[in-house]
């Protein structure tokens, strides 16, 4: 009896311990969320840039490069972003949006060898009204998440981005 109890203790504990917490997101009917596993692009060529306006406030230019537009099977758009300074200097960048919960994760940082390597920390953070997410928070409110719905197709991010804004975007 004492043996047989010590077991059944121990199996609680184990269960209680070894259980895993999984991210719940409230805004999709409690339903669990789980992220994919996303393979790194190829680094971004020139002749696949596509440039947007990240408003009149910025005096870089924004590209997206059309190549890299993935949308995964847990709802999160992954890219490449190519951001230039007036002065040459030229970041890239391999992120994702999650329109659903307008949060943004960086999950690769472009090297001059045209290499990506893995930042030091790769976190899903809310789009604030920060400067540093600008671009971020345009490519989600008026190309990738219009109204706050992903598009279908990497062709409809594309078309967003070439035409200036997602006609769905409220401007």
């Amino acid at each position: 009896m004492k043996n047989t109890l010590t077991i059944l203790c121990a199996l609680i504990l184990t269960a209680c311990v070894s259980k895993e917490e999984k991210f719940v997101d409230i805004l999709d009917h409690k339903k669990e969320w789980e992220e994919i596993q996303s393979q790194l692009p190829s680094y971004p060529d020139a002749s696949n840039l596509l440039e947007f306006s990240v408003g009149p406030t910025s005096s870089h230019r924004h590209y997206i490069d059309a190549t890299s537009i993935r949308i995964g099977q847990d709802r999160v758009i992954r890219y490449s972003l190519v951001v230039k300074s007036a002065q040459g200097a030229e970041n890239a960048t391999f992120e994702g949006i999650r329109c659903e919960t307008r949060e943004k994760k960086r999950y690769a940082l472009g090297r001059h060898d045209k290499t990506w390597i893995q930042p030091r920390t790769s976190e899903w953070e809310r789009l604030e009204n920060v400067v540093q997410d600008q671009a971020q928070r345009e490519l989600a409110k008026y190309y990738f998440c219009p109204r706050g719905l992903i598009v279908s197709t990497p062709e409809e991010a594309i078309r967003a981005l070439k035409a200036g804004a997602h006609p769905k975007a409220l401007r």
